[in-house]
């Protein structure tokens, strides 16, 4: 369970999500029961009837920056830019370092320090380094970044969704958003999340369930592969998260109490997990998750978590994996290719407990 191998499946690229669902709440469920493998087709909706009164319902309130800037080089060669550490930044005052990001650049021919990059008639920036596979740059001209992304910014959407940009037939800004995203600084969207309306949170919640938001804001690495074949030796990328002292609270007393603690994503049982203590005590704060799950890890918080399907050899197939082992994963996966299931960041969805 530590190869890379052991966590490939085949997928038929029909079955990779282009668009989202016209209502939220209106994509289907597949059920897995961990301990027994067992599983149920269910529509999303189903999963008010899954959840209990005393369960606690966490969820990723972080929001996703429109980060992507199309531009040009002096030459005239178009170049590509996703800034990376908005998150970091935002809380930063001095102007000159708030001008200054890391970013992920592409372009035909890769560009070197020095090089002037033309984003409008009034935003510009310089390359200023490039060191593993990251560029620096510097906005020349920049007064406000959030005035400057929402008018220039596009969302990221991921690689396997191949729309042009300029598509503007799904409206991406409002569908790739949960609907309770608040705290912006993520580059992409916690997908398991998008399933939820307004109305479907508002029933969940008169049923007695409480809904609990912390934050993780999702970096760039969340698209990066395992490039290595012992999953053991995999880095797993940094990102930020908060947890305040009320919502920290509401877990804790009700893991005392015995209610489950049901996450809504994996970024929202990395970060439960990580800030927890070996009796599942939650830990209020901020800080930088870099934590890896894969088989073998001891889950202290999370009862239960709802959930996208994942690329093959991802480290969210692994999270789940670990959650609910490897075989009952990959047999679910099996059963939901068999009946059409769609999937990754706007498809489908599994709840597991």
């Amino acid at each position: 369970m530590l190869s890379i191998k052991d966590y490939d499946y085949k997928l038929p690229e029909k079955l990779i999500a282009q668009k989202p669902e016209k209502k939220r709440d209106a994509s289907r469920l597949l059920c897995l029961d961990k301990t027994t493998g067992n599983t149920l087709h269910q529509s999303f909706q189903h999963i008010l009837s899954a959840l209990l009164p005393s369960d606690i319902l966490v969820v990723n309130n972080t929001k996703v920056i429109p980060g992507r800037l199309f531009g040009h080089k002096e030459t005239g060669g178009k170049i590509e830019a996703l800034i990376l550490n908005y998150s970091d930044k935002a809380s930063n005052k001095n102007p000159d370092n708030n001008s200054i990001y890391k970013c992920l650049l592409k372009a035909s021919k890769h560009p070197k320090p020095g090089t002037l990059i033309y984003f409008s008639d009034h935003i510009k920036a310089r390359v200023i380094d490039f060191n593993n596979d990251i560029y620096t740059i510097k906005f020349l001209n920049l007064t406000d970044i959030d005035s400057m992304l929402n008018r220039f910014g596009n969302l990221a959407l991921p690689p396997y969704i191949k729309r042009d940009h300029k598509d503007n037939t799904f409206n991406d800004t409002s569908c790739y958003q949960t609907v309770y995203a608040k705290q912006k600084g993520a580059i992409a969207a916690p997908t398991a999340g998008l399933h939820f309306s307004e109305s479907l949170l508002d029933q969940i919640r008169s049923k007695g369930v409480k809904i609990v938001e912390i934050t993780l804001h999702v970096g760039y690495g969340t698209f990066l592969p395992v490039r290595v074949s012992d999953i053991r030796e995999h880095k797993m990328h940094s990102e930020q998260f908060f947890i305040s002292e009320n919502s920290a609270r509401i877990i804790n007393t009700a893991k005392t109490n015995g209610g489950r603690i049901i996450a809504v994503g994996t970024t929202s049982v990395r970060t439960l997990e990580f800030t927890s203590d070996q009796n599942g005590m939650v830990k209020h704060g901020s800080g930088n998750c870099d934590l890896f799950i894969y088989p073998g890890y001891h889950f202290k918080t999370v009862d239960a978590m709802i959930t996208n399907f994942h690329l093959p050899q991802s480290t969210l197939l692994m999270l789940v994996s670990a959650f609910a082992g490897r075989k009952n994963i990959l047999n679910a996966y099996t059963k939901a290719i068999n009946n059409n299931y769609r999937f990754y960041s706007y498809g489908d969805a599994m709840f597991i407990a």
